[in-house]
Order: C-alpha cells, then structure tokens, then sequence
C-alpha cells in the first residue's frame, strides 16, 4: 500500500469516527483531495487507492489536471476571477467558492451559453474576518431569492473556511453554517435546499463532520507535506 493510500485511510477512518461519535452515516460525507501543488504521480496513486473527487484552487492548474484526470469528479475550491469562469462551468463537479452576485451571474451566463446547469455552492464568511472572502450571512436570502433569474445556475449548499487555530475553535463557525443551511433551505426559495455543506480541512475536518459537513477538503493529510 503506498504513503497516500495509507494517510487517505487514515482519514477515512477518522471520518468514520467522527460521524459515529455524533450518530451519523459516514456514507453522508465526501472526502474531496484537494490537489494544490500535488504532482500527476500522487493524484494518479489516489486514484488508485479509491479517491474519486478532488479539488483545485487555481483555475489553470484545474484545466490542466481535468483534462489529464477526467473520469473523476474536480471541485473548484478557490478564489475564482470572473475571466476564468469560462475555463471552469461545464467542467467542475462542484464549485464551492461563489462570493459574490457578480460571479454568480457570470457563471450562469457562461452555463447558458454552454447549454448546461452548473452546481455551485456559496461561500459564506461565517467568522467575518476580512481576509476572508464570501457573502454575509444576512445577505444569502436576498441571493437566494434571485436565482431565480439564473437559470444556468444551480445552488446546491453552502461552504466556508474557518480561523486556522485549535479545531476547536472552528466548531462555532461550523455550527453556524450548519444553521444557516437549515433556516434557509427551510424555506425552499426556488426550491433550494441547502443539502451540500463543504466546510472542514486537515486541520479541523473531524470537527466539521461532527457538526455536519457533507463535504471536507483535505490536503495535507492524504498527500503529506
């Protein structure tokens, strides 16, 4: 069993352990191998070892690794500029890092044109710190309520990035998405729900499965240092 295969093993278990210790089906959570900086040798042995989602955060090396790796599923997990939605929609799986109206309405624009519905996800900043990039809690109703007019889009949960720290200290944060996902996908705004929560790293992902992520975004701790 190679290095990879083992750390990804690893984190399966922990993941199990996690949603246990909280009554969950670890059957809920999806692993996404975030693929920053990894060669085509390590994402080729976590394919082998059974890894079937991985994430990218520059829009370049997305294109790259998608059209070398196009039978799994890419997430677009980054900071997305408006002039490289075109090199994304129709090719991600997923992408979890809409901040703002402007980049939902270029991404709808784009699917469009391409004839397809691309899934996305709204990154929230949940711990209002101003490095952090996302919309404010009391703005996603509002969001919400416009999609309507985005028919190229589909919003499919929420995402966020916790203070790097003691995992922990991520867990109010995280707790709070999770609240947010429910109000809101209680009220069916054109029929989102809110089902898809992507929140939790190497650091902190076994708080995040407790407190609900269907998604986490892990790095270092399948591909190492």
């Amino acid at each position: 069993m190679s290095s990879i295969a083992t750390r990804y093993e690893s984190v399966r278990r922990q993941v199990a352990d996690a949603a246990d210790c909280v009554g969950r089906s670890v059957e809920g959570v999806r692993i996404v191998a975030v693929t920053k900086t990894v060669g085509i040798v390590e994402i080729r042995a976590a394919i082998v070892a059974g890894m079937r989602d991985f994430g990218e955060n520059r829009a370049q090396e997305f294109v790259g690794k998608y059209g070398l790796f196009p039978d799994v599923r890419w997430h677009f997990i980054g900071t997305l500029q408006t002039n490289k939605v075109k090199d994304v929609v129709g090719k991600a799986h997923l992408i979890h890092s809409v901040d703002s109206t402007h980049l939902l309405g270029a991404i709808d624009r784009k699917a469009i044109e391409l004839g397809v519905v691309q899934p996305v996800l709204l990154q929230v900043n949940v711990s209002g710190e101003g490095s952090k990039h996302g919309f404010q809690p009391d703005e996603l109703q509002a969001v919400l309520e416009a999609s309507r007019d985005l028919p190229g889009v589909r919003i499919r949960g929420l995402m966020t990035m916790a203070p790097f720290g003691h995992p922990e200290e991520a867990r109010p944060v995280f707790h709070e998405l999770k609240r947010l996902a429910v109000s809101l996908g209680a009220l069916r705004l054109n029929g989102v729900e809110l089902d898809e929560l992507s929140m939790g790293m190497t650091n902190d992902f076994k708080v995040a499965v407790e407190e609900g992520a269907t998604i986490i975004r892990v790095g270092t701790a399948i591909f190492g240092r």
